[in-house]
């Protein structure tokens, strides 16, 4: 039978913000620049450039601030776990230092806007937090103030924390944010929409011709023609860069719960692996207690497992009341620990792209809009190069790079042969999906709530990896390098660009 989870299927974001309704492009337009997708990174870009004069246009598939950017914990920060000494041992204490003072402008960008239209949407700052339950722990911590330190940052190390259980210890951050990210976003939405400037919703981007002018074109058949195209799909939809090879995706989790007593005042991130997070938002009066954590790469673990085991450590260390929420999202990791923000290829003329914010999308997403709206306005940006998308670090990146081709390898030729997950269609209960040989061929099977049976290719059209049945999410999610689908095919998140093949049921 299908699982059983607390809470509702959605996050707390997308249930108490309102829906948009941007129409689909239905004639094609000329604007200065077209931005491809509506989360934190395309809409702040489009932003900044319609602000600087400019026209824009912003495509979103689905609809805007409803991705990955919707499903998230919403942390405004720039101490990011235990970050700046791994970034100083990759990139030298130059690297760190851009790499904070972009998320420090990444920050100041989101806490400006809010300011400047008075968007309401529970802005508040507070500190930031890693902590560590384990002494053995601590040493790390002590790397990391340093390390900060010398970044510009004003951490401290601190054994008081506002958790209601034993820490040996924390870095400590100041004068952080957390909020709404929806409400934010949509205020921004609105601000790009008009004037000559435009936020379509519905459209997916099929290809762009990066030529004088850029022509994008659409799944409706409209096109858009601009002086310059930003992919801000968290994924780069057009791998022209072979990001695919340089990142892997993550899922994580998390579960909005109403707890009894106080709730900590600031937003908490462990050492342990996985990590686990803590933060809470105003909610009904009151407030919602966000824990998150459970992470594992795409398709190798059992997502209801991770929910579980989530709710557990929730139940643990606090007087849980009730779970009102529970949301997964997908992150891109890059191999070398710090965003790609650049041209799309070495040879890209006007294609600029970001991708690889390591969970810390608010800030890297931020920080890479400004980026990418100072490179098309041929201004000098001064973290540029340490984020270049098109750099290679051998020394840093090598060995992941090679685990993870291994891990791709593994799964490429490893689950062809591994047996079917379920015998017969005849097996799958409603709300079920599995692997199965259908004549000889292996297919992705889905039995929907009434009944019907949804088969598709198990084969991963980005390239060719074998899928695996998400019962959470109810989705085919690609082990390889994160594509995931729907149970009819279509694609949810890429690399992928096209959907599963279907079959006959």
């Amino acid at each position: 039978m299908p699982p059983t989870l607390s809470g509702r299927p959605t996050s707390v974001w997308m249930d108490t913000a309102p829906h948009t309704t941007y129409p689909p492009l239905g004639a094609s337009l000329a604007v200065d620049v077209c931005v491809v997708g509506g989360g934190i990174l395309g809409l702040l870009c489009a932003d900044r450039l319609k602000r600087e004069g400019r026209t824009v246009a912003v495509l979103e598939a689905g609809r805007v601030a409803a991705g990955v950017t919707g499903y998230t914990t919403a942390k405004v920060t720039v101490l990011h776990g235990l970050i700046y000494e791994q970034v100083r041992s990759r990139f030298g204490e130059e690297g760190a230092r851009d790499y904070a003072a972009a998320n420090m402008a990444g920050l100041a960008l989101i806490a400006d806007r809010v300011a400047e239209d008075a968007i309401e949407c529970d802005f508040r700052r507070r500190p930031a937090l890693t902590y560590a339950e384990d002494e053995s722990d601590l040493d790390s911590l002590r790397k990391e103030v340093d390390a900060a330190h010398a970044a510009g940052l004003d951490a401290e190390l601190v054994g008081d924390v506002d958790l209601p259980w034993d820490v040996a210890g924390a870095v400590r951050l100041g004068d952080q944010a957390e909020f709404h990210p929806r409400r934010f976003l949509l205020a921004i939405a609105d601000a790009v929409h008009g004037d000559g400037s435009h936020v379509v919703e519905r459209t997916r981007v099929t290809g762009v011709d990066d030529s004088d002018p850029c022509r994008v074109k659409t799944d409706t058949g409209a096109e858009v023609t601009a002086g310059a195209v930003v992919l801000a799909t968290h994924y780069p939809t057009l791998d022209r860069g072979l990001f695919f090879a340089r990142l892997s995706a993550e899922r994580s989790y998390a579960i909005g719960v109403r707890a009894r007593g106080r709730t900590p005042e600031g937003m908490f991130l462990s050492t342990e692996s996985p990590s686990h997070s803590v933060r809470a938002t105003p909610y009904d009066g009151g407030e919602l207690l966000i824990v998150g954590g459970e992470s594992h790469k795409t398709g190798t673990s059992d997502p209801v497992e991770r929910y579980a085991a989530l709710e557990a450590w929730a139940r643990e260390r606090f007087d849980v009341a009730s779970v009102e929420y529970r949301w997964s999202a997908q992150d891109a990791m890059p191999a070398d620990g710090i965003p790609y923000v650049g041209k799309l290829s070495p040879v890209a003329r006007h294609v600029w792209t970001a991708s690889g914010f390591k969970k810390w999308g608010f800030t890297n997403g931020a920080a890479a809009a400004i980026m990418l709206s100072d490179a098309i306005a041929g201004r000098e940006n001064p973290w540029a190069a340490t984020f270049d998308s098109n750099r290679f670090k051998p020394i840093a990146s090598t060995p992941k790079l090679v685990k993870e081709q291994i891990s791709v390898g593994a799964h490429f030729f490893g689950d062809r042969l591994a047996s079917p997950d379920v015998r017969s269609l005849d097996e799958l209960a409603p709300g079920e999906g599995g692997i199965v040989k259908v004549d000889g061929e292996k297919v992705a099977a889905f039995r929907d709530d009434d009944g019907v049976v949804h088969a598709v290719s198990s084969i991963c059209t980005h390239l060719y990896c074998q899928v695996s049945f998400n019962a959470a999410e109810r989705s085919w999610d690609c082990p390889c390098h994160g594509s995931r689908f729907a149970t009819d095919g279509t694609v949810i998140q890429g690399p992928a660009v096209s959907p599963l093949e279907r079959k006959e049921s």
